[in-house]
């Protein structure tokens, strides 16, 4: 394999950029699930950790905010951060979900999606995504989303008083 170029490093900078803003928003869910669940961290641990997809941890969360016991301003923030966070979830599987190409330049890179979509009398897979400029600007946008989320997520957990 040749040395990884600029533009190689860059994406695969992203792209790890991107998982560990998602892993790190995503396990304050936990502060949530002990806030609104009303119980102490180990128990709101197990739960997130039993749960083995975001999408499940999230819709978790977003029912414990829906029982009648929470108040609506409660209900609320908690609903906006979870729809938030869920807006970004669509282009963080995509490239969780994905096989990268690279020309042998290093500076072309691709995703090949690897999964099937079933339309009519046809199948169709490995749709072939250029990562240029403007992919690249979805992803930045979508780590500062991110990240706002994740303070959001804090603010929300310390006004309330949920465990810390």
């Amino acid at each position: 394999m040749k040395e990884a170029t600029p533009r190689f490093r860059e994406v695969l900078t992203l792209l790890g950029q991107l998982n560990y803003t998602w892993t790190n928003t995503e396990s304050l869910l936990i502060h949530l699930i002990a806030g609104l669940a009303r119980v102490d961290m180990e128990t709101a641990t197990v739960i997130f950790l039993t749960l083995n997809t975001s999408r499940a941890r999230v819709d978790l969360v977003e029912r414990l905010a829906k029982l009648d016991r929470t108040a609506a301003t409660v209900r609320q923030e908690v609903l906006s951060v979870t729809r938030r966070m869920m807006s970004e979830a669509k282009l963080r599987n995509k490239y969780n979900h994905c096989i990268y190409s690279f020309d042998d330049t290093g500076e072309n890179v691709s995703t090949l999606l690897m999964r099937i979509s079933d339309t009519g009398d046809r199948l169709k897979y490995g749709r072939v995504d250029m990562i240029d400029e403007t992919e690249i600007e979805k992803i930045t946008g979508s780590i500062n989303r991110l990240i706002e989320t994740n303070k959001r997520i804090w603010e929300i957990a310390r006004k309330h008083d949920f465990p810390l």
